[in-house]
Order: structure tokens, then sequence, then C-alpha cells
């Protein structure tokens, strides 16, 4: 039997259609293509699926059993197709995501291993920036999709949390609130601390968290990155805070973190989408392996 699909696509066209001609109109084809594809049918089936008039076109019994059929396999081989596709394209291309850099350091190296055996012809372009030009870049469409952190909101953009960590505090192994588990915001007063930049996400939720409650840190260094403000640290220059992710994987011969209480303040990490855009099938894929990362790391 050799029933070609586009026989089918006619037949279900028809049939939802009711007629020849609004079937031809939706097929951009002849009356007499149709008729060609349909009488085809037929003959390859041995049975009448339509009864013809001037005017209008009917299913015969045969035709509405047969109906559901046809439109399953139409589904199931579209689905098929659209699966080769995206098998396809998760195998080469070029995948753009931007990322802050405390979870670049901590999520995107296992991930990219990962992500490199699975698919090793597809490219990655990690853009390192801060959270509101992770936001900007996705919203831009600069990056496919984003780790980053909440409170860099954008209309255009979706946020989706993964994870929460806290505020720590960083301080070298031979200062005194060393010797502590943990230090209250209150312990802090006349200590030089070292803060990031206003223009930072993670200043603005310490402010949000702190000001509220009357905590007021003097801040007596400002950096624009993380890193540098963990590298006055070890000079011996003040304490700083910082989101846990910010500090080594491995122990550090001079800088240790100490959990801070009252208040505790922590971070939301996650993915940034733009919103009604769906990314393609490469970056879904790496979209899945960061969200297993950063759930579990």
């Amino acid at each position: 039997m050799a029933i070609a699909l586009d026989q089918l696509r006619t037949f279900v066209a028809v049939a939802e259609a009711g007629g020849l001609t609004p079937a031809a109109e939706t097929l951009h084809l002849s009356l007499p293509a149709i008729s060609r594809r349909l009488t085809a049918l037929e003959e390859e089936l041995g049975v009448a699926l339509l009864t013809r008039s001037t005017r209008r076109v009917s299913l015969t019994q045969t035709g509405r059993e047969f109906l559901p059929r046809a439109r399953r396999l139409l589904d199931e081989l579209e689905e098929s197709l659209l699966g080769i596709r995206e098998t396809a394209a998760q195998r080469r291309g070029l995948v753009v995501l931007a990322c802050i850099p405390t979870a670049a350091y901590y999520f995107l190296p296992a991930t990219l291993a990962a992500f490199a055996r699975r698919f090793p012809a597809v490219r990655v372009r990690a853009m390192d920036l801060s959270a509101e030009g992770v936001t900007d870049a996705v919203a831009t469409g600069a990056a496919e999709f984003g780790v980053g952190m909440e409170g860099a909101a954008h209309p255009e953009v979706e946020f989706r949390p993964m994870r929460r960590d806290p505020f720590v505090l960083a301080c070298r192994r031979d200062h005194r609130l060393a010797r502590r588990r943990a230090v209250r915001w209150a312990d802090l007063e006349g200590e030089r601390l070292v803060g990031v930049s206003r223009r930072s996400g993670n200043r603005l939720i310490l402010d949000r968290a702190l000001l509220p409650r009357g905590i007021s840190p003097h801040w007596h260094y400002e950096a624009e990155h993380l890193s540098t403000s963990l590298g006055l640290v070890e000079a011996g220059l003040g304490l700083a805070v910082v989101p846990r992710l910010a500090l080594p994987r491995d122990p550090h011969p001079v800088l240790v973190a100490r959990t801070l209480t009252d208040p505790t303040v922590d971070r939301a990490t996650g993915l940034l989408l733009k919103r009604g855009v769906e990314p393609g099938p490469a970056a879904r894929a790496l979209i899945d392996l960061l969200a297993k990362g950063m759930r579990g790391g």
C-alpha cells in the first residue's frame, strides 16, 4: 500500500473544511489537484471516504471512522520530524548565555563539561556580566538566557529562582571575629567593612533587608566586584559581606567565612528567560543541566 502524506493531509483538510473549495484555499491547491489526491487515496484504500455533490462534501461511515486515524498519523509524523530536527539542532550551533560571576565560577565549569560530552559540536559563549547586565542581555536578545539573581527586574524578563544562598562575613583567619561560629550585624560596629558598589544587585538586597531594621553598615571601602572585595580582606584592609558563593570552593589559607545573624540575609539565584521567547533546543539542554547543578550545588 502506497498512501502519500499529501493525500492524507488533503483528506483531513477537506473533512475539516466541509468542502473542496475551502480546503483548496487552505492548502493553496487547485480543485482538480484536490480531487486527484482524494481519488488516489480512495483507490489505494479500496473504499469511498467522501460523498461528493455539486454543493457539498460529506464523509461516508468509513470516512468518519478513518478521519481520527488520519489525524493521529499526521500528528505522530509531525512530532517525529520535530524531534529529529531538534536533535540535529542540539548537536551543532552556538548557545549564548549571560551569567553573574559567582554563578559562573560555581556552576558553569561542571555544567559545560557535561554539556560538551553530550553535544561536542555546540559552541558556548558565556558573557560574564553584572546582575543588571545579565538582565539587559536577556531582554535585548543578546543572550538566549541568563543566570542571575533576584532584584534586577525587567518587564520582558522572567526570573525563575533555583537556590538561595546566605550573605556571610569574610574575614582573615587571624581576625578576632574568626574565632566565632556566628557574628551578629551589631558586632560589626566600628569595623572597617568592604562593600560593593551601590549599583550592585547584592548591595540592593542588603539595603532592602537592613535599612528597615535600622542597620546602616559603614562601608569604608567599596568595590565593583566581589573578587575585589575579597582581595582587600585578604590584604587585611577590612571585613567583607558577600554571598557564600563568592568564596573559594576549597579551604583558603587566609580567608574564612562566618555566619551573619540578626538578621540573616540571603539572595535567590536562578535563570532569566525572555518572556514569550522559546530558547533553541541546544539552549534548552544547557538550561536543564544548569538547573540541576544549581539545585544540587
